[in-house]
């Protein structure tokens, strides 16, 4: 669902993107309905698209933030993605003055490199790319300057997104213009794809490290201990208690981390020492810990877990 239109020539590098991001979200058959509805033309309007997936049962997440054309010293990048449950796929773009390169990805595993001197790149799905294209072509001058180009980019992304929902009406326009050789420009690509293919792997492990993190503090806050016997009292210090833990119990600290378990000791504290005798069990009654001969509340400093 985007529009991204790179110039690249000896003067230097323009590149203007839309900024729509639509999610799907639905029977996968319905979906892929949707989608050739909308990147067909068929659909022209937010309010057609809204309607038609509505009777297809698909809900749809709309927003207009993504940053699709950014720049990197003298290297302008452009890059459409497409996302499923199992893998993201995307295509970049690399320009700079005299150069691009056309990166297709996995993930953040480099499928193909394509190189070129000079050209006029459009990303877009089907109606985009075709209303890009004749405009383009109908405006195009042969002594353009860098400063046309952006204007006449404007032009497109002002014309195509009222005629489809899949461009938005905002854009990120962008130039540069430094004084390289051809050799000079692949080069200096080369160097900005390995820097940014590199920046998105190390991206993409910091997350998976994330979602692996909060799957597991999901999976433990679920064993979270709200009945039940937590364990024995095996000595009592005025205020301050000992508690050995029964069998299948576990202490954590906050960061989820094993302080202590089964016939290992955590310390407690209670308001009133004479409602508390050695041997006495700990238990959690309806969410509350407490001795369980006399009722007495509780309190410590770590997270009690089933094993």
């Amino acid at each position: 669902m985007s529009l991204i239109i790179s110039y690249i020539s000896s003067k230097g590098c323009v590149m203007i993107g839309d900024k729509r991001r639509i999610g799907f979200m639905g029977d996968e058959q319905k979906r892929e309905i949707l989608e050739e509805k909308l990147y067909s033309g068929e659909i022209k309007t937010q309010k057609e698209l809204l309607k038609e997936a509505s009777s297809l049962e698909i809900s749809l997440k709309i927003t207009d933030d993504a940053q699709k054309v950014r720049r990197i010293g003298d290297v302008l990048v452009g890059e459409v993605k497409y996302r499923t449950t199992a893998k993201t796929l995307r295509k970049r773009i690399y320009g700079t003055s005299h150069a691009y390169h056309l990166v297709k990805l996995t993930g953040s595993n480099i499928d193909s490199v394509e190189q070129g001197a000079s050209s006029i790149v459009v990303f877009g799905n089907q109606i985009t790319k075709k209303l890009a294209n004749q405009i383009i072509s109908a405006e195009w001058k042969s002594t353009t300057s860098l400063q046309e180009v952006s204007e006449l980019f404007r032009k497109v992304l002002e014309e195509v997104s009222p005629v489809t929902p899949s461009v938005s009406e905002e854009y990120d326009l962008l130039m540069v213009h430094p004084a390289l050789d051809e050799k000079g420009a692949h080069a200096l690509l080369r160097s900005a794809l390995v820097e940014d293919v590199k920046e998105l792997a190390e991206w993409r492990a910091e997350l998976k490290d994330k979602m692996i993190t909060a799957a597991r503090e999901m999976e433990i806050a679920t064993r979270i201990m709200t009945e039940g016997v937590v364990g024995t009292i095996s000595a009592i210090n005025d205020h301050e208690m000992e508690v050995k833990l029964g069998k299948g119990v576990l202490a954590l600290d906050t960061n989820w981390n094993v302080l202590a378990q089964k016939d290992e000791k955590v310390k407690m504290s209670v308001e009133d020492p004479s409602q508390v005798k050695l041997g006495d069990l700990v238990v959690i009654k309806n969410e509350n810990l407490c001795i369980g001969r006399s009722g007495a509340n509780l309190s410590c400093e770590v997270i009690l877990c089933k094993e």
